[in-house]
């Protein structure tokens, strides 16, 4: 009861601003339920404040809700059918996901930007936008700051992409194939990749959708690899401090739930209609999470952060376009 007294209200706040957000998301898709859920929180919790009693509910929101999200969204997805379908896009994805890695590292050191923020921008322009924005998070240890500026940076880069795209498409001279392969593994977020490439026509985008649900599944591996990060980080900093540390309380248990719902999914234990209410329930709870996240930022430190990493996310974002279509031009495939 005591724990139901204490997150209850702050649960119910972030719900009302969550399910506003997603409204507005299935009336203007190119902006999305997750971005409308971060803008309409700050501008909640920063103008109107948040109410007394809803501090807890609110961080268990951000936090624990977050994570049940992405092992929710896990049981949408097919293993089986990223590999059947999607392996042909795996040698130019190779390339642009260590693109984006090493140009956020070494862009975001030159800019003298924090580790957190850097990894973040990195995070959502490789891979999947929000999306492994919220799966990297917890590992990190991100502030919701941090995840609500890089979610806002990748965002209006989405948006620019849905209008630039088909145009510079156009003057390359993609086949459908190519530019489907192009859109789905430079444009951040699954809606604006649906949006560009189906403009270009219908089997770009229906290839483009592939693409990037292979994407998708690379969150399982590179959440790895910063845990490993972190661990060496963590280890370095007990030593200094001649504290015990604990490699369990850092691991991203909830990655592995979400490659336990891909598997059920691949086994066929999760049915299609199932697969379905996952994939649905799972992007709510994510704009439920990023409600939440909202909320709780401070706009005055978020300015604070300055230009910075939005120009890091223009940098990157641009490493990704050009290397996508090198590697496709370099291996004949346009």
């Amino acid at each position: 009861m005591n724990w139901i007294k204490e997150n209850i209200k702050g649960i119910l706040l972030s719900s009302i601003v969550a399910v506003t957000a997603a409204y507005l998301g299935k009336i203007i898709p190119i902006v999305g339920g997750a971005v409308f859920g971060i803008i309409i929180g700050i501008i909640f919790g920063n103008i109107i404040g948040r109410p007394e009693g809803t501090s807890h509910g609110i961080k268990f929101t951000s936090k624990t809700i977050l994570q049940w999200a992405i092992i929710v969204l896990g049981g949408g997805l097919s293993l089986k059918q990223v590999y059947q379908t999607g392996m042909s896009s795996l040698f130019v994805m190779i390339f642009t996901l260590s693109a984006a890695f090493i140009a956020a590292y070494l862009f975001g050191r030159l800019l003298k930007l924090p580790f957190k923020i850097t990894t973040l921008i990195g995070m959502g322009t490789a891979i999947c936008g929000g999306s492994a924005i919220a799966a990297i998070a917890p590992i990190i240890e991100a502030e919701d700051k941090d995840i609500a500026y890089s979610i806002s940076t990748v965002f209006m880069f989405n948006v620019i992409a849905v209008v630039v795209f088909p145009v510079i498409g156009h003057i390359i001279g993609f086949s459908q194939h190519g530019f489907g392969l192009w859109a789905g593994t430079a444009i951040n977020d699954t809606s604006s990749v649906v949006a560009a490439a189906f403009s270009y026509g219908n089997d770009a985008g229906v290839y483009a959708t592939i693409v990037k649900l292979t994407r998708t599944v690379m969150i399982i591996p590179i959440s790895l690899i910063f845990t490993v990060i972190m661990v060496f980080k963590k280890e370095k900093e007990s030593t200094q401090k001649h504290e015990h540390y604990s490699f369990l309380k850092i691991f991203p248990w909830f990655i592995l739930g979400f490659l336990a719902a891909s598997l059920l999914n691949t086994a066929g234990i999760i049915t299609p209609q199932i697969s379905t209410i996952c994939t649905e329930t799972g992007k709510f709870l994510i704009i439920l999470a990023l409600s939440a996240i909202g909320l709780h930022s401070d706009l005055k430190q978020m300015l604070k952060t300055g230009y910075k990493p939005m120009l890091l996310g223009l940098i990157v974002w641009v490493v990704v376009a050009v290397v996508s279509v090198a590697v496709q031009k370099l291996s004949g495939q346009i």
